[in-house]
Formats: C-alpha cells, sequence, structure tokens
C-alpha cells in the first residue's frame, strides 16, 4: 500500500502494483520450496551415506569374525 503522502495512482498502475506483490509472494514461495527441497535431497543423500557405512561395517565385521575364527581355531591345534 502507497503511504498516505504519495500521489495518488492511475487505476493501471495499481494494477500493476498488484500484479508485482502477488509476483513477489510467488516468488517467496518458490525460495522457501526450493530450500526445503534442497534440504530434503541433503536427507536423502546423508541417508544413502549411512547406509553405505553400514554396509560397510557389516562387511568388516563379518571379516573380522572369520579372521577371530581361524585364530581360535589356530590355537586350539596348537595346544592340543
Amino acid at each position: 500500500m502507497a503511504p498516505a503522502h504519495a500521489m495518488p495512482l492511475p487505476m493501471g498502475d495499481a494494477r500493476s502494483l498488484d500484479a508485482i506483490a502477488r509476483i513477489e509472494r510467488a516468488l517467496a514461495r518458490i525460495e522457501t520450496s526450493a530450500r526445503t527441497s534442497a534440504a530434503h535431497s541433503s536427507d536423502m543423500a546423508d541417508n544413502a551415506e549411512l547406509s553405505a557405512l553400514r554396509d560397510a561395517h557389516h562387511a568388516l565385521r563379518t571379516r573380522v569374525e572369520g579372521a577371530i575364527g581361524q585364530i581360535d581355531r589356530l590355537l586350539e591345534d596348537g595346544g592340543a
């Protein structure tokens, strides 16, 4: 809304200003949506990274358990 001391605008100018205000509000909604979408994408990337880390941990744990089993068998065979 124009300040009280501003000159009155012709009707066409008022419509133009209303249209500009609507465009600015729409841009603000788009920017908010883009930020939300970017945050969601980041969360998905974090989830993918976490899943990859879990898989690597599981694989390493399996290998370590196998190595410990071999060591146990070697110790049993050496102690017999």
